[in-house]
């Protein structure tokens, strides 16, 4: 049978570069970061050097960078952290964003009353931004924005610049959920006033379990995690060296072969949506998920034209013929609940339709497209 994996928005498959570094750090660089002798330093040498590369990258500063466990954990701690140190007020965000800052900030306004307000969406999912400056003027307690770059699920892409314009106009703090855009799109912190961002290595082809978030040098923080001196003292517990290089060579990577990449995977993208079009012509892309300049070049989120009772079977379907995907986040695919992202562009006979989220990366190839256009219309001819 064949086997065809298109869930990279879900995770990716890891680089054997990658593979190899990690290899070499768990044989032979087993010390301790924290530890003096040689044993010790070594790995704290090779941590620093991997903090130093994403910070050349991203055009920020050294210190600004700090190891998580990943993206959750990333989005968790600042958004915890602003709101009990920084004496943030008011949290402004989308009802689409991942649920690792939508379960968060419900969690703030149950612990501190901290409000939440959602901006309005337009029919493609974009937030308004007209409607995000009337939320920033609406009053004067303490704010801090959370909008996601890249929509997990449909792909929509958030401008980033102007929001965080926006943010800087109006004196509020500005936290990004990059996880599905660092390691596809270039940065640059300098450029673009932004506070907090995160990100998670799995999404470019690393391991899992390791993560980083950016937090604005001097942004009065304090640690979510204690217990120790790690990571300059903002999070306690021994650092996983194999991870960071692991996460550090995969971060190289990406941005040495950005251009060629991005491009061998936006032809696949192109490439699949002109098949769905032509073989399943009643097929409808959500979002802006269709639109190659407006959405991500790595994901689809495709809605089919099949009824309830057939729909329960299509996942199912898929898998048996080796076709990986999801059915919206792959965070919630073991869920009986439906898309909260699409709950929020589609109703009625639309939401009943099935939406299925694919997506690439360069270990992809068009012979695996096609076949997964032919299973499709087989299955709605069945």
């Amino acid at each position: 049978m064949q086997k065809v994996y298109l869930d990279n928005a879900a995770t990716t498959q890891v680089r054997s570069e990658v593979i190899e570094r990690m290899q070499e750090a768990l044989a032979v660089h087993y010390g301790n970061p924290s530890s003096t002798h040689s044993f010790g330093r070594s790995a704290k040498t090779a941590v620093e050097q991997a903090r130093k590369t994403i910070a050349k990258t991203l055009n920020a500063q050294p210190s600004e960078i700090i190891f998580t466990s990943g993206g959750t954990e990333a989005d968790n701690m600042i958004l915890r952290c602003a709101v009990r140190d920084l004496g943030v007020q008011t949290i402004i965000t989308t009802r689409i964003e991942h649920h690792a800052v939508l379960h968060t900030v419900e969690e703030l306004e149950k612990e501190y009353g901290t409000q939440v307000w959602y901006v309005e969406l337009d029919a493609d999912g974009n937030p308004n931004l007209q409607h995000l400056e009337q939320l920033l003027k609406k009053d004067d307690s303490k704010k801090l924005v959370s909008l996601m770059h890249v929509n997990n699920e449909i792909g929509n892409i958030t401008d980033i610049a102007a929001v965080a314009e926006l943010c800087k106009e109006h004196n509020a703090l500005f936290h990004s959920d990059t996880v599905q855009s660092i390691g596809h799109y270039p940065w640059d912190v300098q450029e673009i006033p932004i506070d907090f961002m995160t990100a998670a290595a799995h999404k470019f082809h690393g391991p899992k379990g390791i993560g980083f978030a950016f937090i604005r040098k001097n942004s009065g923080l304090k640690p979510l995690i204690v217990g120790g001196a790690q990571e300059r003292g903002f999070r306690a517990g021994t650092e996983p060296f194999h991870n960071i290089v692991g996460l550090e060579e995969a971060f190289i990577k990406a941005y040495e072969h950005l251009e060629e990449e991005t491009k061998t995977v936006k032809e696949l993208k192109r490439y699949f949506i002109e098949k769905v079009q032509q073989e399943i012509p009643d097929a409808v892309f959500n979002g802006l998920s269709g639109d190659m300049e407006k959405s991500t070049y790595t994901l689809v989120n495709v809605r089919l034209p099949f009824d309830a009772q057939k729909a329960l079977m299509l996942l199912f379907h898929l898998d048996m013929k080796g076709i990986a995907c999801s059915k919206g986040s792959a965070c919630q695919s073991g869920s009986d609940q439906g898309s909260h992202v699409l709950s929020q562009l589609l109703e009625g006979e639309e939401l009943e339709k099935p939406s299925l989220r694919f997506s690439f990366s360069m270990y992809n190839t068009k012979e695996e497209l096609d076949y997964t256009v032919q299973v499709l219309k087989e299955f709605a001819a069945s």
